[in-house]
């Protein structure tokens, strides 16, 4: 069992409550009896036995660690003094290491100054070696006919050639031109000889890829005056058969990285060659593109498309340069760096020259022409048109006298209700006008800019908002109609409102958008704030002008059509009748309801307040007079009382359609008043005193009581005794 107690214990984890629990069911299972019942003593002396079990192997293991305990304490000792051992090994190292190291620095510094000396001693001798090679090179060339040498007719000498011949030439520049001129003469001419020679290997290493071989004869070029040569051979090589496709534009970028990479493993020199690299591409081979597609001027339209896509394409490859660290953004001259002002003027080559000029003709042209073509398109010829108040007076003399004498002599034309305002032509008129704005703000330098500005939108008010705008509203002004015939005045001055309130908006968004961006100065954006704001007043003018006739045509026809349908004996008939409207009223209720309907419909904001309120008050006051007109008995009171109810609701509606809150006032005054034709006589004072009756003058309160038909029968006088 103590074997098993030992593996119990052992295991990992180790549970001593499932090690009881364990033991507890053995125990069970050994002493059960029948019945499922079990014997307690013997489960008592199976533990018993277990703890006296557990106690022996307590026992046993806590010897057993004292032993292991006593064998680590003895490794330990033998390892300290094994290591003591090793650290006095290591001290004695470090003290060896240090002795050499001083020995090893006294070497090396009488090493040192042995090779200083030799060198000192080799360098004139290697001095002596190379002039006196160079002098018998020399002497080749001061032997009179050819020079006869191996070294400059081998060409696997080239790059040695190269070396001696520089040499040769930077003395010949020294000798006396007098003895020495012959020598001199071949001496530069075989300089200039393998100066081709070198860049005609130059190029042949570049077509075959050999950058090893550029670079070497780069490295030997740099010395020699033909060095620039060297490198107008590599970018005119490189440049060979490229760029040649309808959008060149998009292959600038990936030409320069290409070679910027073999730009910089190639020349000593990387930065000032990159940049004559792009100035290069700017200056010939993008300059030459551009001219040849600028080169026809006759299409303007055309022209400035293209002078505007060029020249953006070219500002974006210079951003691309930029972006990939190829050009610096400002540039630096003493660098030989560029700048991105200088790559664009140079590939445009003063191509935008005159560009302002060119802008505002091609914009007045296509102003004008969408203008003409949108009156051609309605078949309508414009007018010169009088304006001023003479000519107003005169327009009205002569309406009036035409219609009494049923001949149109004032030759008001309605137009069909044509208002000759198109949001769609002014949408168009816009757009060409944002794209020369667009390229005005480009393609204009930043002393042309405010100018050609002001002059382009000089342009777009007088064909948009003068010759557009301005002349449909003199047209409307004309063509509303003087309330003097019996049909109902069509008034078609609200859809000139509305559609010259949108306009208006929609200009003044492409001012905000297009214009003021432009304007780099506040002083010159308020110039052109208040040129806008000065039409734009001149047109509110106009529309105050046409809303004022538009009201009073609607009024004075009320007026009319009451004085001439309304009869006496509708508010005065004799026996039972129905109590409606009266028909004079019902064709002026249905006029009035299409009238709010169009208000409503075209006007908004202020303006529709300010109109539907001040077209309530004159209607009010007409149909006040004109009640006061005619006698009223008990039915003709009620149709009065009906008739004003249906003048309320058409002028001051309900809902959205809601007038004014002065307007319902009024008409509920006039309400009031038309019950005192009805009420009883002894309730005359009581009504008098209400409410809505209080606020007004007695006198106005007794005029109306005295339109009563049976004011005298009745002696109603005698009742309103209290307001005198």
């Amino acid at each position: 069992m103590m074997n098993q107690y030992l593996k119990e214990l052992e295991a990992e984890p180790f549970d001593p409550d499932e090690f009881v629990e364990r033991m507890v069911r053995r125990s069970m299972q050994e002493c059960r009896l029948k019945d499922d019942q079990f014997d307690p003593e013997m489960i008592h002396d199976i533990f018993t036995q277990a703890i006296q079990d557990l106690k022996v192997l307590q026992e046993r293991q806590e010897r057993k660690c004292a032993r292991l305990e006593q064998g680590v304490q003895e490794e330990e000792k033998m390892y300290l003094a094994k290591l003591a051992e090793i650290m006095d090994q290591h001290s004695h190292c470090v003290t060896v290491f240090s002795s050499l190291d001083e020995r090893m620095s006294r070497c090396g510094g009488r090493a040192l100054d042995v090779g200083e000396k030799l060198g000192a001693a080799r360098a004139p001798r290697a001095r002596a070696a190379a002039a006196r090679d160079l002098l018998s090179h020399l002497a080749n060339f001061l032997n009179p006919g050819p020079v006869l040498s191996n070294l400059f007719s081998d060409s696997n000498k080239l790059n040695k050639a190269a070396d001696v011949i520089q040499k040769l030439y930077t003395i010949a520049q020294e000798l006396p031109p007098d003895k020495f001129e012959v020598a001199r003469k071949k001496i530069e001419a075989k300089y200039d000889e393998i100066e081709r020679n070198l860049i005609e290997e130059f190029v042949k290493a570049q077509n075959q890829g050999n950058i090893t071989k550029m670079k070497d004869i780069a490295s030997i070029m740099t010395n020699f005056k033909g060095y620039s040569q060297c490198v107008d051979a590599y970018i005119e090589t490189s440049q060979m058969n490229t760029l040649l496709g309808k959008d060149i534009f998009s292959s600038v970028l990936p030409l320069c990285k290409k070679n910027n990479t073999i730009i910089t493993n190639v020349f000593s020199n990387p930065e000032q060659v990159m940049s004559k690299f792009v100035l290069n591409i700017f200056h010939l081979k993008l300059q030459k593109y551009i001219q040849t597609k600028l080169a026809d001027k006759t299409d303007i339209e055309k022209y400035l498309r293209n002078l505007y896509e060029v020249y953006t394409s070219t500002q974006r490859v210079c951003d691309d340069l930029i972006a990939a660290n190829l050009v610096s953004a400002d540039g630096n001259s003493a660098t030989g760096e560029l700048r991105k002002e200088a790559l664009i003027n140079g590939a445009m080559a003063g191509a935008t020259d005159g560009y302002a000029a060119l802008e505002i003709r091609r914009l007045k042209a296509v102003l004008s022409n969408t203008l003409n073509g949108y009156y051609v398109e309605k078949q309508h010829v414009k007018k010169q048109i009088q304006g001023g108040g003479f000519q107003e007076l005169r327009r009205d003399l002569q309406a009036v006298i035409g219609t009494r004498a049923n001949i149109n002599i004032a030759q008001i034309e309605n137009y069909g209700g044509e208002t000759f305002l198109s949001q769609q032509l002014v949408q168009r008129m816009l757009n060409d006008t944002k794209t020369s704005f667009l390229r005005c703000k480009t393609l204009c330098t930043s002393n042309e800019l405010s100018g050609t500005t002001i002059a382009l939108l000089e342009a777009v008010i007088q064909h948009l908002l003068i010759e557009h705008v301005d002349y449909a509203l003199d047209l409307g002004l004309q063509s509303i109609p003087i309330a003097e015939g019996k049909a109902p005045p069509q008034i078609h001055f609200f859809d000139i409102v509305n559609q010259t309130n949108q306009i208006v908006r929609m200009f003044g968004e492409c001012l905000q958008e297009s214009v003021l961006p432009c304007m780099s100065s506040a002083s010159k954006q308020s110039e052109c704030m208040q040129r806008k704001n000065a039409i734009i007043e001149t047109l509110e003018n106009k529309l105050d002008a046409g809303l004022e006739r538009s009201i009073a045509a609607i009024v004075g026809w009320v007026k009319l059509h009451l004085q001439t349908e309304q009869k006496k004996t509708d508010f005065k008939p004799e026996g039972d009748i129905d109590t409606l409207a009266s028909p004079a009223c019902a064709a002026v209720v249905s006029y009035l309801n299409s009238v709010m309907d169009k208000i409503h419909s075209n006007l908004e904001g202020d303006n529709l307040c300010a109109v539907t309120l001040e077209l309530s008050v004159r209607l009010h006051r007409v149909i006040y007079e004109h009640l006061q007109n005619f006698q009223f008995n008990s039915a003709g009171a009620m149709i009065a009382i009906c008739d004003v109810k249906e003048y309320r609701s058409a002028v001051c509606g309900r809902g959205s359609r809601a007038a004014p809150a002065p307007a319902h006032a009024l008409f509920d005054a006039l309400h009031a008043l038309c019950n005192l034709l009805l009420v009883k006589p002894e309730n005359l004072h009581q009504v008098c005193e209400g409410e809505t009756l209080a606020e007004l003058d007695h006198s106005v309160l007794l005029n109306f009581i005295q339109l009563r038909a049976d004011y005298k029968s009745h002696k109603l006088s005698s009742f309103l005794k209290g307001l005198y």
